[in-house]
């Protein structure tokens, strides 16, 4: 017997859990342009059928999609991966689905070259449907019945199970993305995983792989090396060149080569990339030194500057001065300055106060007018004039939030009781973020681990499918939202798409705000919920957020009607 389900994209199904204990979702809405994704269950359970006499291993299900939105929609396998690390030990959080090492459900592989599933006799297995719901087809609008299919080409085509939901498309077009959104992209981590020289053709062809990943999920800003990024790097350490600027010193002049930068600015073009988040000019941790630059000086390859160099060293204050100035007048013949964004130092503390705020003055007098953002959580970096921009933990939003700025960034990194990006934590805690960032009015998101396969401090490379945790570093899933395809193409995981889903929530919350309000629309989420979403609540239950989204559709379709 093959029991089958269709439930909501929100659900994480462990192998050895029950699908009775999932409940079926028979319909469901979505605006046109918006990113639906749901999941088909399915056990089997072996009788004595004679379908599976000779073993279930050796059989195979032919799944099928049917109906009008079936051309929009494509099926994936939802896989497990090993969790030695689910949470942090000591953090008092009651917001995971589990806390014991096991496995995990989180990634996400395409169908079998021959589009069938061979399901493992008792355990509870899923596919992903992620449907593409069409910007301009106006033939979709309204009711749309999807069918889900299994048949045995064992039995001639048996029909084995069939599931349905229905989806409603309301006539009601999403709003193009307002929200900056990045998740830093790791170069060097491809080049070690896929054993590729730095910038080889085939490394720009798997970095493009990625970035089209990162853009489907909304990701609309990409970290950009001009130099090797100075992030979770050994002090003294080095991590692999990723640098995108060419550098000469000839005698007291500096020059630059930009081919690199220019063919990477042509890639983000071609994708649909908007930002350019230029790489962190300084250390982490307090703008110690200078990041890792290498250039040429009287014909020999070399470290011009790195951790041996202070950031308070004249000759590095003059060559970011030159620099500076240089990259922006590039940019700005390319037409593109203005999607420039730098990076001082990330996380800065109050101790470095006066050594932020020195190198600080350096970069805003090269490029004054330009954004300077970095991440960090101190409110005195903002109330003292050093940061205007600044990028603040989840944790620690409310002195920011109390202060009225406008403008404002968050992230979140490692485990964030109000938030969720971690593969213990149920998606309905991720996919809140969207609701967080529209009560709060949030202009950018940062996450730090897009794809980041090292170790802690960067001593060596990892394997993500072993190592969900960096090497026992990070709780499973905050170092990397995406996978490596053995043929260099990427793997999305449910975090990724779940926060995507997240992306949608704001945007059809900034809709219904055009049409009702903000009072309204902020009225409608608190009397839907029986609570407000802010900086330090998550919505805890799948059957909370549909409902929210449910009814704040409803709002848009009366509105529009």
């Amino acid at each position: 017997m093959l029991k089958t389900k269709i439930v909501s994209g929100l659900e994480k199904p462990f192998l050895d859990d029950s699908i009775d204990n999932y409940e079926a979702i028979s319909r469901i809405s979505a605006l046109r342009g918006e990113r639906l994704t749901l999941e088909v269950l399915y056990t089997f359970i072996p009788d004595e059928d004679v379908l599976f006499r000779t073993g279930a291993v050796k059989d195979r299900f032919e799944v099928k999609l049917s109906g009008t939105l079936a051309t929009h929609a494509t099926l994936g396998q939802i896989k497990s991966v090993a969790v030695y690390k689910p949470r942090l030990k000591g953090v008092e959080d009651d917001g995971f689905l589990r806390t014991a090492p096991g496995i995990y459900p989180d990634l996400i592989l395409p169908m079998t070259s021959d589009g069938a599933i061979r399901p493992e006799a008792y355990s509870l297995e899923a596919l992903l449907i992620d449907i593409e719901i069409p910007r301009d087809d106006g033939s979709i609008v309204g009711e749309n019945r999807l069918s889900v299919s299994f048949s045995s080409p064992k039995l001639g085509g048996k029909l084995l199970s069939t599931s349905e939901v229905n989806i409603e498309v309301i006539n009601a077009l999403i709003p193009e993305q307002e929200l900056i959104y990045t998740q830093w992209f790791h170069y060097d981590s491809l080049a070690h995983y896929y054993n590729l020289p730095m910038w080889s053709e085939r490394h720009w062809q798997i970095v493009e792989n990625f970035a089209r990943v990162a853009v489907k999920n909304g990701i609309n800003m990409l970290l950009t090396p001009v130099f090797t990024p100075p992030l979770d790097t050994l002090r003294g350490g080095e991590r692999l060149t990723t640098q995108l600027v060419g550098v000469e010193k000839r005698g007291n002049e500096y020059f630059f080569d930009y081919s690199l930068l220019d063919r990477f600015a042509d890639m983000c073009n071609r994708i649909g990339i908007k930002y350019f988040e230029v790489s962190h000019l300084f250390t982490q941790g307090g703008a110690e030194s200078s990041p890792k630059i290498m250039g040429y000086e009287d014909g020999e390859y070399k470290r011009l500057f790195g951790w041996e160099t202070s950031s308070s060293d004249p000759e590095y204050r003059r060559f970011l001065t030159v620099f500076l100035k240089d990259l922006v007048g590039h940019m700005r013949l390319r037409g593109e300055d203005h999607r420039l964004t730098f990076h001082i130092s990330d996380e800065p503390h109050e101790e470095h106060l006066e050594r932020y705020g020195t190198a600080m003055q350096t970069v805003k007098d090269a490029v004054p007018g330009y954004r300077i953002m970095d991440a960090m959580s101190d409110f005195s970096f903002y109330s003292k004039g050093i940061l205007k921009c600044p990028v603040v933990s989840t944790r620690n939003l409310k002195p920011f939030l109390d202060a009225g700025i406008k403008g404002l960034w968050t992230y979140y990194a490692g485990q964030a009781p109000s938030a969720g990006h971690l593969i213990a934590a149920p998606t309905c805690r991720t996919r809140s973020m969207g609701v967080k960032l529209y009560t709060h009015d949030i202009e950018g998101f940062l996450h730090w681990g897009y794809n980041f396969y090292n170790n802690c401090d960067s001593l060596y490379p990892i394997n993500p499918f072993v190592e969900a945790s960096g090497e026992n570093w990070l709780p499973a899933g905050d170092a990397f939202s995406v996978y490596p395809a053995r043929d260099g193409e990427c793997h999305e995981s449910l975090r990724l798409i779940g926060f995507k889903a997240g992306i949608d929530d704001l945007g059809a919350l900034r809709l219904c705000e055009s049409l009702v309000g903000r009072e309204a629309t902020l009225a409608a989420i608190e009397e839907t919920l029986g609570y407000a979403v802010t900086y330090d609540t998550y919505i805890k239950t799948s059957g909370e957020l549909l409902r929210l989204r449910r009814r704040i559709n409803e709002i848009i379709k009366t509105a529009v009607s």
